[in-house]
């Protein structure tokens, strides 16, 4: 990883599962219906990247791509 990383959570694929929320608050808010949002715009702040990585490989929906720039 020689770039920095961001994340964004396809809508169409989200069921509000919500595990990516409980491992990495820091880079995820929960909708009004309990679906997954990137916050902000999605970077990754320095030190947050593993917590990024897990929480796209937990999510049961395959929802969360994390994109390195």
């Amino acid at each position: 990883m020689s770039g920095k990383l961001k994340i964004h959570v396809d809508q169409d694929k989200c069921q509000g599962h919500a595990r990516c929320k409980s491992l990495a608050p820091e880079l995820f808010e929960l909708d009004e219906f309990g679906n997954a949002h990137e916050i902000g715009d999605g970077s990754v702040p320095k030190g947050l990247e593993d917590k990024a990585w897990l929480a796209k490989a937990n999510c049961p929906e395959i929802a969360i791509d994390v994109i390195e720039e």
